[in-house]
């Protein structure tokens, strides 16, 4: 069972790579070989910072949760979860020890390709490099769409956008970490809840 499971989440991975760009598929079941497959349990780090980030990550299944820690709160930046890309993307582009941390919020699955790895397939192969450029493009807008969302919009705006958008979350992920990322206090989440009810 867990081996029929395994095939299917690398088929997944597949079909993701494949969604940027076509790929020879005797190259691309070469370059799969090198995706190690991590099992994290509920509150387990993947990264945590001051370590070098060596590789990119591609969630299977569950839900990871990216996080600084400033003067001892939590600052929730991203929510990654099935089927996505994802990495502490400045320490990995600069090889400098990460200022994030990347942690699961219920049990996951991540697969994991080494950066000297993802490197030399680019080095490759063209359709590899034009995969590697457009999902680390992605996860970079990932990040700069947020701070927009941040600063354009209202309190309650962010909070029916996340309703609308990813509203799996709510059920996936505590509400303090949901009231970090959109930038409000449990308690203040806790009121928008309250007010939008009653409308």
């Amino acid at each position: 069972m867990k081996l029929a499971v395994e095939v299917d989440h690398l088929k997944h991975l597949r079909n993701k790579i494949l969604s940027y760009t076509q790929v020879d598929e005797e190259l691309l079941d070469r370059e799969l070989r090198y995706y190690k497959r991590i099992e994290l349990q509920k509150g387990e780090a993947l990264v945590t910072a001051g370590q070098i980030v060596e590789h990119f990550y591609y969630v299977a299944e569950g839900c990871i949760y990216y996080y600084k820690v400033e003067e001892g709160q939590i600052q929730v930046l991203e929510f990654y979860t099935d089927d996505v890309f994802f990495t502490d993307l400045t320490a990995y582009v600069k090889a400098t020890p990460a200022q994030h941390n990347l942690c699961a919020t219920e049990d996951t699955i991540v697969f994991a390709v080494k950066k000297s790895d993802a490197e030399r397939s680019f080095n490759q192969s063209h359709q590899l490099e034009r995969f590697g450029r457009l999902s680390m493009q992605e996860a970079f807008m990932k990040s700069f769409n947020r701070i927009e969302r941040l600063n354009s919009r209202s309190n309650e705006k962010r909070y029916l956008r996340l309703l609308e958008k990813r509203p799996d979350l709510l059920q996936r992920v505590p509400q303090y970490l949901i009231a970090s990322y959109l930038g409000l206090t449990p308690v203040g989440l806790s009121k928008i809840r309250k007010r939008l009810a009653k409308v």
